[in-house]
């Protein structure tokens, strides 16, 4: 029943069936399906699990884990609470021990960063754990898994420790994309359209989490309403939620996501920082990559420019939306998207949605102009004279120029777009001399309607549905 996920599936089944013990840490945003992906691949070899306690303290998190060994097996019934996690993870050993079975057996701990209270010493536990028992035996699968980006990054994956280079592999769990949460709806018994499907996500992303909340009965507007502005609903406090939970000292991430919906077209690094009012140290650095890390933010190095010109976009959409309309809806008014979505600025605010989408689904925009198997860089590009959505430079000596139009018909390449666009040619061109050709892309929901104007620039057109590809 796990929509997508092959290539997380295919790590998970070779971790299984190898010859050795192996660890594993997984991490992405809350929300997205990492415990869902585990149980569900390995609900047969799975002896032990254990999530940490949010906000637990380490007497908490020491009795939780004490009761799931206690369930476990009859044979920890002599067992007292652990007095620190030494004690815990001897337990854990003595319980693995008694096991019979000659194959691979899976140790799960859910939210590892919760169980890594203050002055615990879980951590250093644990790496004892790994060093001294698990790389002894041939026969255990230990998945560490947490939505604190901050913590799996800086203290698991980076560990210069205990853990260091201990890691058979690290999986980073990103949202669905479009075919995958058409595929999740189906599934559901859903009948969204995929024009429906290209709005919702634009709203809500692909966190399956959100997109369960979907109820089939309702169209897009009123699922909407119902998630997002209604009283009560489930996605009305999310974003503030979503921040405490991942991160430690969360306004500093918080800010950056702020000023980021503020800038559609991207940023620098050093820009940001001028918005954001923040000092260059390294607080800053940590913030942004911990971002980057949870799939909130993406960095897209201009083509044809310098490393340092990087622009730094807000790619989740559900954070977008909430700081464009959510967070102003105080007062939980009925019908409230049904009005927002007739308005002028929500035209507006669809365009800069479907081009961050686009850039997310740049290998479907490849597979639809036929050149998935070509290696190719991508970004958007700008000057101080035109700005250019997306940018595919392919080795095969040709760029894509790609234009992204949210149109709710096909759209038509007019006299004054048709000068709008040669003129970014022109630009680009002086930018980034060279012998490659120029092919322009107009991608909008409803595909382009061909005319002389069109005709006379070469311009091919995607419509969504080949981002569902």
């Amino acid at each position: 029943m796990i929509v997508g996920r092959e290539r997380e599936i295919k790590t998970l089944n070779r971790m299984l069936n190898s010859t050795s013990s192996e660890l594993i840490a997984v991490y992405g945003r809350r929300r997205v399906g990492k415990t869902y992906l585990i149980r569900e691949v390995y609900k047969e070899p799975m002896v032990f699990e254990v999530t940490g306690l949010y906000k637990g303290n380490k007497r908490d998190q020491l009795s939780h884990f004490y009761r799931k060994l206690q369930g476990a097996s009859p044979r920890m019934k002599g067992f007292k609470v652990p007095k620190n996690w030494f004690e815990a993870f001897e337990q854990l050993a003595f319980y693995l021990n008694g096991l019979k079975s000659k194959k691979k057996k899976v140790i799960f701990i859910d939210e590892f960063p919760w169980m890594a209270t203050a002055r615990s010493n879980f951590l250093m536990a644990f790496e004892n754990f790994w060093n001294d028992y698990c790389t002894r035996r041939r026969d255990l699968v230990v998945v560490i898994c947490g939505s604190a980006a901050s913590y799996m990054v800086n203290k698991i994956i980076k560990n210069k420790g205990g853990l260091h280079n201990r890691l058979s592999s690290k999986i980073r769990l990103e949202p669905f994309s479009l075919g995958e949460m058409e595929l999740f709806l189906k599934r559901k018994g859903g009948d969204f359209t995929r024009y429906d499907i290209l709005q919702l996500y634009m709203v809500l992303g692909g966190v399956p989490q959100y997109i369960n909340m979907l109820d089939k009965e309702e169209n897009v507007p009123q699922n909407i309403d119902r998630l997002c502005f209604a009283e009560g609903g489930d996605l009305t406090q999310e974003f503030s939620e979503v921040f405490t939970s991942l991160f430690s000292n969360s306004k500093r991430h918080e800010l950056i996501v702020r000023t980021l919906a503020q800038a559609n077209e991207g940023v620098t690094r050093r820009r940001l920082l001028e918005l954001c009012k923040i000092g260059s140290g390294g607080l800053f650095s940590t913030a942004l990559e911990e971002l980057i890390e949870s799939g909130f933010v993406s960095a897209y190095a201009p083509i044809g420019r310098k490393k340092k010109e990087a622009l730094f976009r807000l790619t989740d959409e559900y954070c977008r939306f909430y700081l464009k309309y959510i967070e102003d809806n105080v007062e939980h008014e009925e019908g409230a998207w049904e009005k927002y979505c007739t308005r002028q600025s929500y035209k507006s605010w669809s365009g800069f949605a479907l081009e961050a989408l686009c850039l997310k689904h740049v290998p479907q925009i490849k597979k639809a102009l036929g050149i998935e198997r070509i290696y190719s860089v991508h970004s958007s590009w700008h000057n101080e004279k035109a700005q250019i959505d997306l940018v595919i430079d392919r080795d095969d000596r040709v760029i894509n120029l790609c234009e992204i139009k949210f149109y709710d018909e096909a759209y038509t390449l007019t006299k004054a777009s048709y000068s709008n666009i040669k003129n970014k040619v022109s630009e680009f061109k002086k930018s980034n001399p060279g012998k490659k050709s120029i092919s322009v892309v107009i991608i909008s929901p409803d595909g382009m309607k061909p005319n002389k104007y069109s005709k006379e620039l070469k311009v091919r057109g995607i419509e969504s549905a080949d981002l569902f590809l």
